[in-house]
């Protein structure tokens, strides 16, 4: 593997810790803690308890992770309401 291969695993979050950080259970039912991805906080995605997400692990620490993707929740969420910018 090269130094910029990383592991791709779905899985939901099953709480939300402090300092964005959030413990993520697998599919295999491994537990991670993950933090979120740049590109994430940059264009201010909300994530909770209970969402299904991508987390991005390099092979040398599988117990620590990144939020790289959060799947859309059925039936697209609540409107906004009252916002401007």
């Amino acid at each position: 593997m090269a130094k910029e291969d990383s592991l791709t695993f779905e899985g939901f979050i099953e709480e939300v810790l402090p300092d964005g950080r959030f413990r993520v259970v697998l599919d295999n039912q491994h537990k991670v803690i993950a933090y979120t991805a740049g590109k994430m906080r940059r264009f201010r995605i909300r994530t909770v308890s209970g969402d299904r997400v991508h987390v991005e692990m390099t092979p040398y620490d599988l117990d620590k992770g990144r939020l790289v993707y959060r799947e859309p929740t059925p039936g697209g969420g609540a409107p906004r309401r009252n916002y401007r910018r």
